[in-house]
């Protein structure tokens, strides 16, 4: 082999991302798979994620957390879920922890184009917003499906809204009629919301920009299974 030849080698392994051969495909298969839902795009995704997804949306689970998940009925006690393992305690006022710039206000105080307006005056920071941690290119593109105005506030009414669109997009009306199966139900949301687990215990992007899962996958399937017993 030439001396070019090997170098050229050489490059090519320095250019791979830092993440092993399983994540990489799992990583492909998602954006595939999240390339054909309305909210996502291969492009959008690839460009704008790494910097958004580089560290944890929150911090440590505590036990209080997993053992008093809310909500009146089972589609609202699966957003509490998302939220436990997305935004914490702060819920629908939470920041993405690695923003050291932080909004004016506390998100629920402030419209969308506020929003918009932080994220943009302040670049190279994650800026992951709200119970469900919306990031930057989700957000836009939730926010001209529902047709909302950059006046309207990010209100928690507003935030589940918009969680809604997502849960349809993952396929929440085929798994409650029972044409879905609840493993792959769990598997969309894991594709969704990097801080849920997918079957194999590990977040869909697992090492992919310092991502991981902050719940296990049985803890994930134990409350499914009891919010959602018959389907």
């Amino acid at each position: 082999m030439t001396r070019r030849a090997i170098l050229c080698a050489l490059l090519a392994t320095a250019a791979l991302p830092a993440f092993g051969q399983s994540a990489r495909y799992e990583l492909e298969n998602s954006l595939t798979e999240r390339a054909k839902w309305r909210s996502f795009g291969n492009k959008d995704w690839l460009t704008g994620d790494p910097i958004e997804r580089a560290r944890s949306g929150r911090s440590r689970v505590t036990t209080y957390e997993l053992t008093h998940v809310g909500g009146g009925t089972p589609v609202a006690r699966l957003k509490s879920l998302i939220a436990l393992a997305e935004a914490g305690p702060k819920g629908y006022d939470a920041v993405h922890v690695g923003a050291k710039v932080k909004p004016p206000k506390p998100p629920t105080q402030l419209s969308l184009g506020q929003i918009l307006a932080w994220i943009k005056r302040t670049p190279g920071q994650p800026h992951a917003i709200g119970r469900y941690q919306f990031i930057p290119t989700t957000l836009r593109v939730l926010i001209g499906r529902a047709g909302l105005s950059n006046s309207t506030r990010f209100s928690p009414q507003v935030q589940d809204q918009l969680a809604d669109l997502l849960l349809a997009d993952a396929g929440l009306q085929k798994f409650q009629a029972g044409r879905m199966s609840r493993k792959r139900f769990m598997n969309n949301l894991a594709r969704i919301w990097a801080g849920l687990p997918t079957s194999s215990g590990k977040s869909y992007y697992d090492g992919y920009a310092g991502n991981r899962a902050t719940l296990t996958r049985a803890y994930f399937d134990a409350r499914m299974r009891e919010f959602f017993p018959r389907t």
